[in-house]
């Protein structure tokens, strides 16, 4: 992949995006991973107004960390960059107490919840601002396991690095000079206050999930010469494309004959 390529390809995309759309630029969820953080980067390279938040909600102090040395480090290069640090661990807390017991005890109804209390908070901030709300998703998470969470960093007006993998993320950033703490990090959706990874989540790592999508989508591969966990990697990933599919295609609508109108 010619990254440089790549890289100018995006913000110019980006930048006709914005203008077409009389935006005066970009908001970015700023995580201390490896998508955020060049998708924020990427965005900081139109010349456009850029406004990273960074949204504690009983967040590791790792994963805080990373995200303000890397908003830090934007700041310092950019000077259309500016940040927010919004702490949304009350709210949340808040929330949990007037929802029903089977969903405040729900790990994953309440950690889903997180990623959508920090959506609104992007839609509410970057509407006050005029800009829209860049999408960190990637082609894996976006278009083959559906890892992400539905309204919650699913919910944004545009998506710049959904066409590449996970692996060309981490190409991109090397190739930009995004700070070696996240570069270094093991990717985790910041959802679980134990910094669970994904890996661990999903029981397979990204390259092994990029070849097992490139495997599902060519027509004449077959199983036969698989080794023992290449079969376990494409059960795996078909597992969760499956499940997953309510994510990826559009919202069903129940059509109604014109005979009943």
């Amino acid at each position: 992949m010619n990254y440089e390529k790549v890289i100018n390809h995006i913000t110019a995309w980006l930048k006709d995006y914005a203008v077409n759309a009389r935006s005066k630029g970009f908001i970015i969820g700023i995580s201390g991973g490896i998508d955020s953080a060049v998708t924020s980067y990427l965005c900081a390279k139109t010349g456009l107004e850029v406004v990273c938040l960074e949204m504690n909600i009983h967040q590791n102090q790792n994963e805080v960390n990373r995200g303000m040395e890397h908003i830090q480090f934007l700041e310092s290069q950019f000077k259309n960059v500016r940040h927010y640090s919004i702490n949304l661990t009350d709210t949340f807390e808040t929330l949990k107490e007037v929802l029903p017991d089977e969903a405040n005890v729900h790990g994953l109804s309440m950690a889903n919840t997180r990623a959508r209390l920090r959506m609104t908070t992007l839609y509410a901030v970057g509407q006050a601002n005029g800009v829209l709300v860049a999408g960190t998703g990637n082609k894996v998470e976006d278009f083959g396991v559906g890892f992400y969470t539905k309204y919650g960093d699913g919910g944004v007006d545009l998506s710049p690095i959904a066409d590449l993998t996970k692996t060309e993320v981490f190409g991109l950033a090397k190739e930009l000079g995004v700070v070696a703490s996240i570069q270094n990090a093991q990717p985790t959706d910041g959802l679980w206050e134990d910094e669970r990874t994904d890996e661990g989540q999903i029981g397979a790592t990204y390259p092994e999930l990029e070849w097992a999508m490139r495997f599902n989508e060519n027509k004449t591969a077959t199983e036969e010469n698989l080794s023992d966990r290449e079969r376990e990697v494409l059960k795996i990933y078909r597992s969760f494309n499956r499940a997953n599919q309510h994510k990826m295609v559009p919202i069903p609508v129940c059509l109604i004959p014109e005979d009943y109108k």
